[in-house]
Formats: structure tokens, C-alpha cells, sequence
């Protein structure tokens, strides 16, 4: 999944209960809680809400990324892809845990997720269930499996569908029992935003990638594009939260200033960061996805 956490200092590395969270990546969990939120916020001032559920919800989508987390970092590390990485902490590439305890951690993980989505899905439809084994399939093989649609460019489609679409409106739904025209148009800002960290992670990873065989997005675009891509995504990130206002309320307008927050990484992608450079540029576009989760549910709780 996406990683926008900065390395650890060279010389301490986490060890026991640390080791373990440093692998889930925390630093990524505002890719899960951010979608929860602002779904959460479209239902407020619906009919017959049902809160405790978006809890319930909450547990879904963060299990679901540490899932994956330690899912990638299984698979890439079987693969062989992580012997040389410039990001964050991986366990197996780095040999500080076995390939066989990743994967049970892996599953732990979306096994948390399968009995709070069986909650959920027993509580409101069954339908859920469907969505959610279509969720823990696409987890898996993200970058596991014989054929990982990770290694051939279409991570940015997890990412958009999963934490942006199906996390903001699943998350609506899970309170109100219904999807509403403002949870799918801010669905879109949340994704877009989402995809923005892996597409930056992928463009700091392009000449690793490129050795290793993984055909990434940034990859197949090219240096360039993918710095142009990125630009795509902030301006329609950016669109979304305005046409959101048309379906809700002017107080939406207040997810612009998590937008705003973006502008320095765009700045630094401009400049022309590369390799460690861009590991700032994550922990900036990180720190804006919260702002907009912040604002931009606060203007739809408003509205």
C-alpha cells in the first residue's frame, strides 16, 4: 500500500512490539481513517442514523490497510523486490522478521477485518459481504499471487476504489443504510488525494522498481508523466470538494484548505525531487490528507 512514513533514524532499529508496529506502517492509517470520517460526516442530519456502526466501520478500514501493509511487505519480500528500498521499514526485505510471521500477521489483520464486516453486514445488508470478499481479494493480490496487478500499474485503481469510493460511501452507508450523492462526490476528493501518496511513493521508487521488474504506474509513465499525473489528481481532488459543495452545503468549500495544504508538494514535485527527496514530499501530502480529513468533514457535518 502507500507509504509516506519518513525512515527511521540509521542507527535504532525497533525491535520487539515496535518492529511490529513500525511494519504496519501507522504512518499510512490516515489513508483508512480519513474516508471513515468524511462518510461519517455525510450522514449527519440524515434520518435514522445509526452511529455505533461507523465504528464498526472504522475497524474495518484499518484493519484492511494494516492487512495490506504487511501483505505488501510479505509478497515483495518473497519476491525478492525490498533487498534495496529507499522508503520505510520493511520486515522481510530487511531480515528482521520471516517471511512466514509477516503472512500470519497479514492474515490476523484481515481476519480483524472479515468479523467487523460480518458485524456490519449482519446488521444493515448482506450484501456487504461481497463487497468486503472482493476487498480482502484485491488486499492480497495487491502484490501477491502469481500475477499482482500492483507489478503492472493499476495500484492507483486499489487505492481510488477501496480507500476512496468504497471506504466514504461504505462508511455513510454503515450509519444511514444508504449511499447519497455528496458521500460518492467526496468519495472522489478522499481517493484522488489517497492515490496522490502512492503515486509520489511510486515515483521515488521508479529506478528500484524498474530493476526489480515491478511495473508501477509511475513506471510505465515515466518520470515526467507521473510528476504530471500528480498535478491531474490535486486539481481534480480539488474540483471534487467544489462540486461536493453543489450537492451539500458551502461549508464543504472548508475541504480547500486540506487542498491547500497539498501546494508545497506539488512545489517540491516540481522542483524536481528524487529518491530521498520525495520521502518529505510523502510526509507533507500525509499530513494534508489528514487536514483534509479534518476540514473537509467538518464543512459536510456543517452543511
Amino acid at each position: 500500500m502507500v507509504e509516506h512514513a519518513t525512515l527511521e533514524p540509521m542507527n535504532t532499529t525497533p525491535t520487539g512490539i515496535r518492529l511490529w508496529v513500525a511494519g504496519a506502517r501507522p504512518r499510512t492509517l490516515p489513508a483508512a481513517v480519513v474516508p471513515v470520517a468524511v462518510g461519517g460526516a455525510c450522514a449527519v442530519g440524515a434520518q435514522d442514523q445509526t452511529w455505533w456502526r461507523l465504528i464498526l466501520a472504522l475497524v474495518v478500514s484499518v484493519a484492511l490497510q494494516v492487512g495490506v501493509n504487511y501483505a505488501n511487505d510479505y509478497s515483495d519480500g518473497v519476491k525478492g523486490t525490498d533487498t534495496d528500498r529507499v522508503g520505510p521499514l520493511r520486515l522481510v526485505g530487511s531480515g528482521l522478521a520471516t517471511a512466514s510471521s509477516v503472512k500470519r500477521a497479514a492474515l490476523m489483520a484481515l481476519g480483524v477485518a472479515a468479523i467487523a464486516g460480518f458485524v456490519l453486514a449482519a446488521t444493515t445488508t448482506w450484501w456487504l459481504l461481497l463487497v468486503g470478499a472482493v476487498a480482502m481479494v484485491a488486499a492480497w493480490t495487491y502484490t501477491g499471487g502469481p500475477r499482482p496487478y500492483g507489478y503492472i500499474g493499476l495500484g492507483e485503481v486499489f487505492v481510488f476504489v477501496f480507500f476512496g469510493v468504497v471506504a466514504t460511501t461504505g462508511s455513510t452507508f454503515a450509519v444511514i443504510e444508504k449511499v447519497t450523492v455528496t458521500s460518492f462526490v467526496a468519495s472522489i476528493a478522499v481517493g484522488l488525494v489517497a492515490c496522490a501518496l502512492l503515486v509520489i511513493n511510486n515515483l521515488r521508487d521508479i529506478p528500484g522498481d524498474t530493476v526489480a521488474g515491478k511495473r508501477t504506474l509511475a513506471v510505465r509513465l515515466g518520470d515526467s508523466r507521473t510528476r504530471v499525473l500528480l498535478y491531474v489528481e490535486v486539481l481534480l481532488a480539488a474540483i471534487a470538494v467544489v462540486a461536493t459543495a453543489f450537492t451539500d452545503d458551502a461549508w464543504a468549500l472548508l475541504g480547500l484548505v486540506g487542498i491547500a495544504a497539498l501546494l508545497p508538494a506539488v512545489k517540491m514535485v516540481r522542483a524536481g525531487a528524487l529518491g530521498r527527496d520525495l520521502i518529505p514530499v510523502l510526509a507533507v501530502v500525509g499530513r494534508a490528507q489528514m487536514i483534509l480529513g479534518v476540514t473537509f468533514a467538518l464543512g459536510l457535518a456543517l452543511g
